[in-house]
């Protein structure tokens, strides 16, 4: 089934850690939240390693740095390299020096991860509006980020230089719940400026681009929690992908997503890596899944049957996604989500 006719979640018979080569991991709300392991997450990781599987880590968060990142990995239990970690600070990194000369001064706002990426690109890291930079590099700063950076990237946006943002994201996923991230920040200096950044990150061209030059693989599968950058990113990159439930995206958003918001697989959390995905097959006017059926009456989306709910909801998907087409679905979903409990 192509990407831009996806009517229903796919199957496979076959666990997905043995038909591809490189599960191209998203890390916060896949891996971990709030820097904990997620449930589920170290011990599927290392039987799809065990199985023959290479793991990448394809992050928008520009905070840390690579080896940093793997670090962080090993002491969860996911053993982890720098060069197995590929950032948003990379790609941005790239996509500036594209465009500057070797030695080039960018202002940074944001984290060591991306100064360490403007680096490894030959681009000197400066701090202040009135270092004579040539450009501006804005990324995720974490939680603790002084607002007088933003002004310093306000600064100098408004006196006319090149403004790059590693990625968009407005929220992410923290311990705690669900904070700002960076496209919360970008909004900040969007706001005072009235400018347009350069985006590297997920889901556009540049991320890509880093990854497959980086990884070098074949049959990748894109593993995330995102609609918007990490399953369209993947559309983007006409590469298959598979959506966990552990961090932001919910069931009922999945059910109305949009065509490039509509991932191959839908599992759980991670020990989808470990399995094949059941087919959701037509059953009359619905489609059916271990057990569901779903269908549309009138307005509303309905759902009978019983079993796992992670098949309910692929059920779902196959009816709300077929009905909607080339669109979004606008069905009412609220009881048929709601029973499922997800």
């Amino acid at each position: 089934m192509s990407q831009a006719s996806r009517t229903r979640p796919s199957g496979i018979s076959t666990a997905l850690g043995e038909a591809y080569d490189t599960a191209l991991l998203d890390l916060d709300g896949v891996v971990y939240a709030g820097g904990q392991a997620i449930d589920h997450a170290v011990e599927a990781l290392g039987a799809a390693r065990d199985g023959g599987m290479h793991l990448a880590y394809v992050t928008n968060n520009a905070l840390r740095t690579p080896a940093a990142v793997a670090e962080h990995l090993t002491e969860l239990g996911v053993p982890a390299e720098a060069a197995d970690v590929i950032t948003s600070a990379q790609a941005v990194a790239r996509l500036i020096a594209d465009q500057l000369p070797s030695g080039a001064r960018v202002l940074v706002v944001g984290g060591e991860g991306l100064r360490e990426a403007l680096r490894e690109r030959g681009l000197r890291p400066v701090e202040s509006a009135d270092d004579e930079p040539v450009a501006v590099a804005q990324g995720y700063g974490g939680p603790d980020m002084a607002w007088g950076r933003l002004a310093e990237a306000a600064y100098a946006v408004n006196r006319g230089l090149p403004w790059f943002a590693s990625n968009t994201d407005l929220t992410i996923p923290s311990a705690r719940g669900i904070a700002p991230g960076n496209g919360a920040a970008v909004e900040v200096v969007r706001i005072a400026t009235g400018a347009e950044p350069q985006v590297a990150g997920k889901p556009l061209p540049p991320m890509h681009r880093e990854t497959v030059l980086r990884t070098g693989a074949e049959r990748p599968l894109v593993v995330g929690d995102r609609l918007d950058t990490d399953i369209e990113g993947a559309f983007n990159g006409g590469v298959d992908s598979l959506l966990v439930l552990t961090g932001i995206a919910d069931a009922a958003q999945l059910v109305a997503a949009k065509p490039e918001h509509r991932p191959t697989y839908v599992d759980t959390d991670l020990r989808g890596l470990l399995t094949g995905q059941p087919e959701v097959t037509r059953e009359g006017q619905g489609f059916g899944c271990g057990g569901w059926t779903a269908s549309v009456r009138g307005e509303q989306l309905v759902l009978e049957g019983e079993g796992e709910a992670i098949d309910g909801l692929r059920a779902l998907c196959g009816a709300a996604w077929s009905q909607a087409g080339e669109g979004s679905c606008g069905l009412d979903a609220g009881k048929a989500v709601a029973r499922l409990g997800l």
